[in-house]
């Protein structure tokens, strides 16, 4: 039985006097993700008609994968920069 995948999508707001930090960090953080054992998708895009509202989307091979993805961001510079803004997020398995 194969691992179920594991998706993220959602959106992360920032305030107009953080998007400048926000923008300069995240190059560093999509390319650090991308280069992570099991990311299979990871795009992090910012609504053009909607300046501050970040579009995420994610996918990992599996929960491990997923799991270590966020114990390493977690603890990176992306972290530090984010901190406290607001997040909605839908996490789903998704069967291959």
């Amino acid at each position: 039985m194969t691992m179920p995948r594991i998706q993220l999508r959602g959106t992360l707001t920032v305030p107009a006097d953080r998007i400048e930090a926000v923008a300069k960090a995240l190059p560093l953080h999509i390319q650090l993700t991308r280069a992570e054992p099991g990311c299979l998708h990871f795009d992090v895009t910012e609504d053009p008609s909607n300046p501050g509202l970040f579009s995420v989307d994610e996918l990992f091979v599996d929960q491990s994968a997923f799991d270590a993805h966020q114990l390493r961001a977690g603890q990176s510079d992306w972290a530090s920069v984010t901190q406290g803004l607001p997040r909605d997020y839908t996490i789903t398995e998704i069967s291959t």
